[in-house]
């Protein structure tokens, strides 16, 4: 592991963090204290985000990356390196905006391999990158999709890189275990935020319909999923899948 800064900060990083659950998650690790590095492809947003952070007192600082390219993942790998002491992990950032309603010997490759890039191997990048700098005792968790627990139709590529999200989970989690790094996964279901503005209102009805819960979700209804993860007391959870969909699946 790699020395790090002494003001002794606690750095989580979050993916995908200049708006919905990535900007969620982002404000509940600076609320619980950490230094936030929002990790975000698109400047303007990342940016604001970033600064909508800071004027409501926490500690927070952009970074653009995109998860894809692995160039500009070590950017943020060296970038990580000056905030302090790498802690927790939040892979959020994926592509989920008008990419569902074609069965699956529709997809062309292209589409097929642009959504794997960002949403399966892009978690994989990133983690790579940000490993050596953990300090011992750490973090990850990674979201998936409960699109991926349910195998949501017309929506294949999407199912798959979630999925792969999963195991990959539960890969890493028998890596890092006795590294003192848990990995866990939480599985969001259909959630009303930007990424979701395109989905057929079929897909929310059929979610409305079939959740215990029958309101629709929101960003905030995982912040206390991720609090946890992110603390001292899940420290001996690691490669679980948490579905937080209001009962839409129950495993």
């Amino acid at each position: 592991m790699t020395d790090s800064p002494s003001d002794g900060a606690r750095t989580v990083v979050v993916t995908g963090a200049g708006r919905g659950l990535g900007l969620v998650a982002a404000r509940r690790a600076g609320a619980d204290g950490f230094r936030v590095v929002v990790a975000e492809l698109e400047r303007e947003r990342g940016e604001h985000a970033a600064a909508e952070l800071r004027a409501e007192g926490l500690d927070a600082r952009f970074v653009r990356c995109d998860v894809s390219d692995p160039a500009s993942v070590e950017g943020l790998a060296a970038a990580v390196r000056e905030s302090g002491r790498l802690y927790g992990l939040v892979n959020n950032a994926a592509l989920a905006n008008g990419v569902g309603g074609k069965e699956f010997w529709d997809l062309g490759i292209a589409e097929w391999d642009r959504l794997m890039a960002v949403n399966a191997r892009g978690p994989w990048l990133v983690s790579k990158a940000l490993y050596p700098l953990f300090a011992g005792q750490g973090r990850i968790v990674n979201v998936a999709s409960d699109a991926a627990l349910y195998g949501s139709p017309r929506l294949a590529h999407y199912v798959a890189s979630k999925g792969a999200v999963i195991a990959l989970t539960r890969a890493m989690a028998r890596e890092l275990g006795d590294q003192g790094i848990t990995v866990n996964a939480v599985a969001p279901g259909l959630t009303e935020c930007e990424a979701t503005e395109t989905v057929p209102a079929e897909r929310h009805e059929l979610y409305r319909a079939r959740r215990a819960i029958s309101r629709p979700q929101r960003p905030d209804d995982l912040t206390g999923v991720l609090s946890f993860l992110l603390g001292e007391e899940s420290r001996y959870l690691t490669g679980q899948v948490i579905a937080v969909n209001g009962g839409f699946t129950m495993n």
